[in-house]
């Protein structure tokens, strides 16, 4: 029986991961349970899994904090959103906890500082984002192993096709509408924008210690080939599934082991296509500016993440235009200079200027 901590469960990561301990509960158990704000979903939860850890962070923080550290869990799932999520990572890490990672901000914001900390205490952090899943089954679930490329691909999102420039008034609505994914509401803006895409290539340069100029991507618009490696033979593995994020969850808790998932089959007696297209740079400049930033290093995919959580939720509250998240951030991070990480409070104060800065630009189109 393996102990669980959730982190972030009212979202849907976390209602997904709740489904697979749900289905399985002959292997897992849910020993913690952590929701940013009170909900009749979070009480439902508590009801039917009885934690003995509970807490919300928006009432008490530290209390959230500690079920990320506590004994009774064997593995911490962080399925938090946003910055705060590294601190959750950070602090199950140093607690000698091994984490299935679903928080992209813990190796985009703070990946030197968690992968550092992972290796010092024998940790091992488990990718769960479908990509680097995909790239971590193909590597054998060995992340040390060598390949001459990464290829991570992308559906393109709600606007595949359209130049960057016909986007101005588009809604919320039509960019929430992903053809392939159903996810939250941040992150469906970032595949809209690709944004989401420069972040995995950010975390697979600090998972995989690859450099940037081995790691590409690729549009692939049925999303059901989720990632490849290229090893120096020229041979391809991929990881193909329909597409949805229970097989992942499940993996990053039951591997090397495989179990009957909540999973339709592939039927290849139907004639099915799987194509791939080029990634138009020129469509998506917010993929350019993540690669920008993740090649700068130090602390500006830091600046870069909160300036473009702020840009999004002004976009979804229609406060600005869709084509002004890629203004206000690209201003955040022409303001501010690069620094080596040094620690999280050091992250924490870079997080909170880029915000400042972000909400300036935002006030001033308004």
């Amino acid at each position: 029986m393996k102990n669980i901590a959730l982190i972030g469960s009212t979202g849907s990561i976390g209602k997904q991961v709740l489904n697979v301990v749900r289905a399985h509960s002959d292997m897992f158990r849910i020993t913690a349970l952590v929701a940013n704000s009170p909900s009749a979903e979070f009480e439902r939860q508590k009801e039917e899994f009885g934690p003995r850890l509970s807490a919300l962070a928006s009432k008490d923080k530290n209390a959230a904090l500690a079920a990320a550290e506590a004994d009774c869990s064997d593995i911490v799932f962080n399925a938090a959103g946003g910055f705060s999520g590294l601190e959750y990572t950070l602090r199950a890490v140093r607690a000698g906890k091994d984490v299935a990672l679903a928080n992209k901000e813990s190796l985009v914001c703070g990946g030197e500082l968690v992968m550092a900390e992972a290796e010092s205490r024998g940790v091992t952090v488990i990718p769960v984002d479908s990509e680097h899943s995909a790239i971590w089954q193909c590597l054998g679930y060995d992340r040390s192993r060598k390949a001459r490329r990464l290829i991570i691909t992308a559906s393109g999102g709600a606007f595949r096709g359209r130049a960057f420039e016909t986007l101005e008034n588009v809604t919320a609505e039509q960019a929430l509408a992903h053809p392939t994914w159903k996810m939250g509401k941040k992150i469906t803006v970032d595949s809209a924008t690709l944004m989401n895409k420069g972040y995995e290539i950010i975390e697979a340069h600090v998972l995989y210690n690859v450099p940037y100029g081995n790691i590409e991507a690729v549009i692939q618009p049925q999303s059901i080939v989720h990632s490849m490696v290229e090893f120096d033979d020229g041979a391809i593995l991929a990881q193909m599934s329909y597409p949805t994020m229970e097989l992942p969850i499940q993996l990053a808790l039951t591997y090397p082991q495989r179990h009957s998932c909540n999973l339709g089959f592939m039927d290849f007696t139907k004639a099915f296509s799987v194509d791939f297209e080029p990634l138009e740079r020129e469509k998506y400049p917010l993929f350019g500016l993540a690669l920008r930033c993740g090649e700068s290093g130090g602390t500006m995919p830091c600046a870069l993440n909160a300036a473009d959580e702020v840009a999004v939720w002004a976009f979804l509250n229609k406060k600005i235009k869709y084509t002004d998240i890629y203004t206000v951030a690209e201003g955040v991070v022409s303001s501010v200079s690069a620094e080596k990480v040094d620690s999280f409070e050091q992250l924490c104060e870079v997080d909170a200027n880029a915000r400042r800065l972000a909400e300036r630009f935002i006030k001033n189109m308004i």
